[in-house]
């Protein structure tokens, strides 16, 4: 029981904490340090799928060094790829096991197990939520739904951000057209717009 409050207060803590943020890069940031500290592991990244490239791109990351995140290419047709098209997937021995892309670059890092969950928002899979342990793990399921469900409240937080600063450059514009100080110099003319095949004398 003990365990499960602390899981509820941390999914408070992280909800309360992105959910004051209206920028998508923040969002991200917050949602990884707060996961690694309240799971106690060695550290979480969120990634992004490209589209255009099929690649996994980094957004944010806590506890892990730059030259393990630079590593090369992250496919998400090879890097644990069952998380992005059948749910959480927990890696107990990432030395030995075929769904790790870089397992001597993993092992170099000093990391032993991984789970990774989709990032799901409006029914579609946008990236995914990775934890990383120093220590062989076991994954319980409660820890499982607990990350899955941060992940997915990480996604719609994201649309959420990205929606706000879209409206909010928006309406920005809308603001600067509205300005008296622009408006003078951006009236028509009495002959602006019209066809040249037009003389004075015919309008």
């Amino acid at each position: 029981m003990k365990k499960q409050v602390v899981n509820y207060e941390t999914l408070l803590k992280i909800t309360n904490s992105i959910s004051h943020s209206r920028d998508p890069e923040e969002v991200v940031v917050l949602t990884t340090e707060s996961v690694t500290h309240a799971m106690g592991v060695k550290g979480c990244t969120i990634f992004l799928i490209n589209r255009q490239t099929n690649e996994l791109e980094i957004a944010a990351s806590y506890g892990l060094s730059e030259e393990y995140l630079n590593k090369g290419p992250v496919s998400a047709m090879h890097s644990i790829a069952e998380s992005l098209k059948e749910g959480p997937v927990a890696i107990a021995d990432v030395s030995d096991d075929p769904r790790i892309q870089y397992p001597d670059a993993a092992r170099k890092e000093g990391v032993a197990s991984i789970l990774s969950v989709p990032m799901v928002t409006g029914g579609k899979v946008i990236g995914a939520l990775r934890l990383y342990t120093a220590e062989p793990a076991d994954f319980e399921m409660e820890d499982v739904n607990f990350i899955q469900a941060v992940a997915n409240m990480t996604g719609m937080a994201i649309d959420m951000a990205r929606l706000y600063k879209g409206l909010k450059d928006s309406i920005e514009i809308l603001k600067t057209l509205r300005d008296p100080r622009t408006m003078k110099s951006r009236r028509r003319t009495p002959y602006e717009g019209v066809p040249k095949s037009f003389s004075q004398a015919q309008l």
